[in-house]
């Protein structure tokens, strides 16, 4: 029974911190596609505000995964999966060209797509259908390379 209570806190706490993280976006305007192309447009009518919300995060990210590193279970008390690579490869490289060239084409990132999907976008529709293949893509080879 506890067990069910825990997956059940588990899921709501998730459930609500999508929520919240979803509104943010939408708030922000980085559900919105062309906020961020007039971000990216530097040479154009460049819209510097998206630069503000990034910084926020990355505050907000930088003082949680400095609380988080010096714990070894979560506030929900499920353990702590931190990221322990500090390599930086080709892999890396690659897949970092291939997500900003994207975003830079399309100005949708991965969260502001389930967003957009929400609202009934077709826009973010094609372009979770897309990243969903490109990541099946990704793991078909990945997989025959080993």
């Amino acid at each position: 029974m506890k067990r069910n209570l825990n997956h059940f806190s588990t899921l709501l706490f998730a459930l609500f911190s999508g929520l919240i993280f979803g509104i943010g976006l939408i708030l922000a305007g980085m559900a919105n596609p062309a906020k961020v192309l007039a971000f990216l447009d530097l040479a154009g009518l460049w819209d510097p505000s998206l630069g503000l919300v990034m910084g926020g995060a990355i505050a907000v990210g930088l003082i949680a995964f400095t609380l988080a590193k010096k714990r070894t279970k979560s506030f929900l008390g499920l353990p702590m999966n931190l990221p322990t690579s500090r390599i930086i490869d080709k892999r890396l490289i690659i897949g970092s060209l291939i997500f900003g060239i994207g975003w830079g084409l399309v100005g949708i990132c991965p969260a502001p797509a389930f967003v957009l999907l929400g609202t009934g976008s077709l826009k973010g529709i094609v372009f979770l259908v897309a990243m969903l293949i490109g990541m099946a893509i990704f793991e078909y080879f990945d997989a025959r390379n080993k």
